[in-house]
């Protein structure tokens, strides 16, 4: 939220933290006139920063993210506070940047080098990939460090200059990445911050310098990113919602299947794009993987994030939590059956960002806590007949980012997900980013990719040379 300044300066953003519901950090919001000094800053000191070698530039980046890893503690504290999750799995988050960054370090010089051609008779060819310019990063609250380094590392090897802009929820960690790169011995300028409001955002991205938006965050907000770049001619990264079916065969081990959906649709509260929100589970074993997936779900322990014991935290806001509670009350008077006793969870209150687990059975695409992102600690479970009623169900949505079929025979779950619109797809595992597979999605889930040695295609522009040698 903002508000306006009390001494008489600009609007300033208030982080309301879903813990206790109080005011955790306050930033001024910068006005447009800020925004172009910074603009311009970054795309002044982008031309030294693409000017210096590869290795110096890997380098700087090497020291960055080992100067964050020190202080894992004190920035996993940080996001228990801003955006709710429990504090025992923070740390998992930083963990999770470190090995996506490592591996971007890793295969830079492959995604990065020349592409050569054949040779021809008296001409040499080759394909070269040069940074974009300025490249502005829009990450979201959920996963702010995550969501962040996939572009960010790939973008500063390339040679541009970033731009961060944090959700208003988190905007400690925009601060954190830009002082851990500064202090690594970056020039000022090269990766810089920005917490404004959504309006002069959409109006920073009409800026002739900005050459590229890596935007995470709702499909409304992508739409709003695209009509801001209308006319530009510019690249555009849109990673935006999901609702990630699973399908459960028949010959699954029950209890090892279940483990990993739980957690896929329940953790950090159901908040990850890539969550599990909709299950369909072969009618010979419905009845007994039910069973086993609400007793599974009973074990979680709803509570303040900053309580160790906590296994559950806050949804962001209460206003999130409403939302849920809308499609569950939805779901049930269309005729769902709700599993869940929220008794259970004494700390799960309307009006509160506090909110029970729930699992629905007797659900069907006429409900929208079947068709619609949940986006919190919700699962609706769909009984099904066979393979291609799974299939066509997993397909039948606006969305495609993940996909995931349990199976112990791999080749058939293979062949079908070959069958399913996502832009990955898993056999036996769920919710989990691999930094060497390309992260993409299709239909309402975005377009373009981040990650793997195709991420850097998004982040640099190819540039041809042909070579005509003279006659001797």
């Amino acid at each position: 939220m903002s508000d306006k300044n009390e001494k008489g300066g600009g609007a300033l953003q208030q982080t309301i933290s879903p813990v206790d519901n109080q005011i955790y950090v306050t930033r001024p919001l910068a006005t447009q006139d800020e925004i172009h000094t910074l603009v311009h800053r970054a795309n002044v000191t982008q031309l030294s920063w693409a000017a210096m070698s590869l290795v110096e530039r890997k380098l700087l980046c090497v020291r960055a993210i080992d100067i964050l890893m020190s202080q894992k503690q004190e920035l996993a504290n940080e996001l228990c506070w801003m955006m709710g999750r429990p504090i025992r799995y923070c740390e998992g988050e930083l963990n999770g940047v470190d090995e996506r960054a490592q591996y971007l370090l890793k295969i830079c010089e492959q995604g990065l080098s020349p592409v050569h051609i054949a040779e021809k008779a008296g001409v040499t060819r080759y394909i070269k990939r040069e940074p974009l310019g300025v490249v502005m990063i829009i990450a979201p609250w959920n996963y702010p460090y995550l969501t962040a380094i996939n572009s960010l590392i790939p973008a500063l090897l390339a040679g541009n200059s970033v731009i961060i802009k944090h959700s208003a929820q988190t905007p400690l960690c925009a601060e954190r990445l830009v002082t851990a790169f500064e202090e690594a011995g970056m020039d000022k300028g090269v990766i810089q911050y920005l917490h404004t409001s959504h309006e002069n955002i959409l109006a920073c991205i009409n800026q002739e310098a900005i050459a590229h938006v890596a935007f995470t965050g709702s499909v409304f907000g992508g739409q709003k990113v695209e009509q801001a770049a209308a006319g530009r001619f510019m690249y555009l990264g849109l990673e935006l919602g999901g609702k990630d079916p699973a399908y459960v065969r028949s010959d699954v081990m029950i209890n090892e299947v279940v483990d990993t959906l739980v957690d896929g649709a329940f953790f950090n509260s159901g908040q990850s794009c890539c969550a599990i929100e909709r299950l369909y589970v072969h009618e010979k074993i419905h009845d007994e993987f039910v069973a086993a997936f609400i007793e599974k779900v009973l074990q979680y322990v709803l509570g303040r994030s900053n309580d160790p014991n906590t296994t559950l935290g806050p949804m962001v806001s209460a206003a999130a939590a409403l939302s849920v509670r809308k499609q569950i009350q939805e779901a049930i008077a269309l005729g769902a059956t709700a599993h869940i006793d929220e008794a259970l969870f004494p700390l799960s209150q309307l009006g509160t960002a506090y909110l029970a687990p729930q699992v629905l059975t007797g659900v069907n695409h006429q409900m929208k806590v079947m068709t619609q992102e949940s986006f919190g600690p919700v699962i609706g479970i769909q009984k099904v007949n066979d393979d291609d009623e799974a299939i066509a169900l997993m397909n039948d949505s606006d969305f495609g980012l993940t996909a995931a079929i349990f199976t112990q025979d791999i080749e058939t779950g293979v062949a079908l997900g070959d069958s399913v619109n996502t832009g990955t797809l898993f056999i036996n595992r769920c919710d989990y980013l691999d930094p060497a597979l390309a992260w993409t999605g299709v239909k309402q889930s975005g377009r373009g990719c981040s990650l793997s040695i195709l991420g850097f295609e998004s982040i640099t522009r190819p540039k041809s040379y042909y070579i005509q040698h003279a006659v001797s």
